[in-house]
């Protein structure tokens, strides 16, 4: 092997029985998805992995560990296998290297400098209010007469109708 970046070795790929397992990472193994297991890389790093017999490479994305057998450095995702063509192989020599020393076309390498905002609300003119508010003053400057000081009489009737009885003129 070489660098951590660069690495050649064996590459297999996963049978069948593997595809909707989950991996180390939590996902599901996707036979058609391009993802790949290796033991150091950390899961979501994007390698570069070639075929050194026919100049083919694919962009897989780590999310799983292994391979556990001796001698191989990655084990493939069925897809990211046939697009490397090593489907009838089963295992190929291939050479992996670590995307960020590749060109990524497209990929915004600059963060974009957004303008800061300041948001105001507008209260509207002071001559319009919701009526709710005019109410709400109303209320406040209305002096609130207290239950005590209300006449005897106003109580009683009060009790009565609450009761339902019908209120009487009492005799002299």
């Amino acid at each position: 092997m070489q660098s951590q970046d660069t690495q050649q070795g064996k590459a297999s790929f996963y049978a069948r029985k593997f595809f909707g397992r989950m991996t180390a990472s939590g996902e599901r193994l996707h036979k058609d998805s391009l993802t790949c297991a290796h033991r150091t890389y950390p899961f979501g790093t994007l390698l570069k992995v070639t075929n050194p017999a026919n100049g083919r490479s694919v962009m897989v994305r780590v999310t799983d560990r292994g391979p556990y057998v001796r001698g191989r450095i990655i084990d493939l995702s069925w897809r990211a296998a046939k697009e490397l063509d090593i489907i009838s192989k089963g295992v190929a020599m291939v050479i992996v290297q670590k995307a960020s020393n590749i060109i990524v076309p497209y990929k915004p390498t600059d963060e974009i400098d957004l303008p800061e905002l300041e948001l105001e609300t507008n209260e509207g003119s002071m001559d319009m209010s919701p009526y709710w508010q005019d109410m709400k003053k109303d209320l406040q400057e209305k002096p609130q007469v207290p239950e005590k000081s209300k006449p005897a009489s106003a109580s009683k009737s009060a009790q009565s109708a609450q009761s339902g009885a019908t209120a009487s003129p009492s005799a002299p």
